[in-house]
């Protein structure tokens, strides 16, 4: 009887859900006969920027977030995008984990280094990688609920991340039923259910779902049958979703994508630079910059499921996330050609003054070499996060003596997060302005 009513009032929850959302009730769907059967909730607007300076961020979910890529993603782009917030990460990917799975080692591996703000990433696992049940829907939305009150009762800010999509059946999963569809469905469904309790709970929602399967279903039309958002597995997305997932976690984070903007007067022979960056000198039509904020660069092949740039041009992610603008007014001539590092475009007048995005136009530009310095020694620590955490917290040194096993992996860990801030440095770059 006790799990019938637990059963009835999961039920009621959905439904008041489905009904007392703001605005459209649904997401529009592409017109694809791909989408006929799925009818996801509209997912909720973030509210404003959720981080605060200092946060120390947790990045927590399953193998997904185990692969290290749009966690790496998101701690580079917080490093360097928002150095003012000073923000700093850990992250807690555990292969084949469910949001039970973390709730019996939350408190000993995560909440024992007081995050105040965390993302979570699951569903995957806790679908079962068959059809969507209701019993297994009401066990997902019960330990996705304790996971965010254990979170809350800590004092930290959540931002609930939905499950991604599959691509095709995974072969390693003995017990998977049904069709990539069936699952993709269910997990459409999990999607749902973390909108409900993220509105119950009075957090923030991550769309990674919906973002994904739908950037799947077009990338296969643009680039070719081939072309897997999902991972060549099914499940294990390569840089291209990793990249989705990160675009979905940051603007759920409220971050607003403003790098920065370089304002030239080219009829008052003069410039200015917003916040994080200074103009060191200009004169005839070459402005010198040395840049305490770095856009986003990533200088790799578009167009494949293997590379950050192919994940880039699947989301907006330059137009939301990654802005750095350089706006030209008083121009003599129609034309000129901006330079900027070893690459050369040529703009219209009026799209100067307008304003262009030179993190999206310049792949190649002057940050790209600091960019990757920083991005590595993430992906040091990150890499050694998951040694800290697996190996030695769960490991015969953390079960002889947790508290001397955490003491002797953060001295580890240290030198690795202070290689992470050394990495970081002020880049001084020039950009010429000559009219053609």
């Amino acid at each position: 009887m006790k799990q019938l009513l637990r059963l009835v009032a999961f039920l009621a929850v959905l439904v008041t859900t489905s009904c007392t959302l703001l605005g459209p009730r649904f997401e529009v769907k592409p017109a694809d006969p791909a989408f006929a059967k799925f009818h996801p909730l509209q997912a909720p607007a973030p509210a404003g920027l959720l981080l605060q300076q200092g946060d120390r961020l947790a990045i927590v979910g399953d193998s997904i977030t185990e692969q290290k890529r749009y966690s790496r993603l998101m701690e580079t782009y917080l490093t360097v995008c928002a150095p003012e917030l000073a923000v700093t990460v850990r992250q807690y990917g555990w292969s084949g984990e469910t949001a039970e799975g973390f709730l019996h080692r939350m408190t000993n591996d995560c909440l024992r280094f007081q995050p105040t703000v965390a993302t979570t990433c699951y569903g995957m696992n806790d679908h079962k990688y068959r059809p969507y049940d209701e019993k297994n829907a009401q066990w997902y939305h019960e330990r996705q609920t304790s996971v965010v009150r254990a979170f809350k009762a800590a004092g930290t800010r959540v931002v609930l991340g939905s499950p991604g999509c599959v691509g095709k059946m995974p072969s390693w999963v003995k017990s998977a039923t049904g069709t990539v569809e069936d699952l993709n469905l269910s997990l459409c469904r999990f999607r749902d259910i973390d909108i409900a309790i993220a509105r119950d709970e009075g957090v923030r929602f991550a769309d990674v779902f919906w973002p994904m399967f739908t950037a799947g279903v077009a990338a296969k039309q643009k680039y070719g049958p081939d072309y897997a958002v999902a991972g060549t597995d099914g499940v294990h997305p390569g840089w291209a979703g990793q990249v989705v997932m990160a675009y979905a976690f940051l603007k759920a984070l409220g971050l607003n994508g403003d790098i920065g903007t370089y304002a030239v007067d080219l009829a008052g022979n003069k410039a200015t630079a917003s916040e994080g960056h200074v103009v060191n000198s200009f004169k005839d039509g070459v402005l010198t910059v040395t840049s305490r904020r770095y856009p986003f660069c990533a200088a790799d092949e578009p167009g494949k499921d293997s590379t950050i740039r192919g994940g880039m041009a699947l989301v907006p992610f330059n137009t939301d996330l990654n802005r750095l603008q350089l706006v030209v007014k008083g121009a003599t001539a129609a034309s000129y050609k901006v330079t900027w590092g070893e690459t050369s475009r040529v703009y219209a007048a009026q799209q100067l003054q307008r304003g262009v995005n030179l993190a999206d136009d310049f792949a190649a530009n002057p940050f790209v070499e600091a960019f990757k310095k920083v991005d590595e020694a993430v992906g040091a620590k990150q890499a050694f996060e998951t040694t800290q955490v697996k190996k030695i917290f769960h490991g015969p040194e953390g079960k002889a003596d947790m508290e001397a096993a955490v003491k002797k992996t953060e001295a580890e860990r240290a030198p690795l997060a202070a290689a992470l801030q050394s990495a970081f440095q002020p880049v001084t770059h020039t950009l010429k302005i000559e009219a053609q």
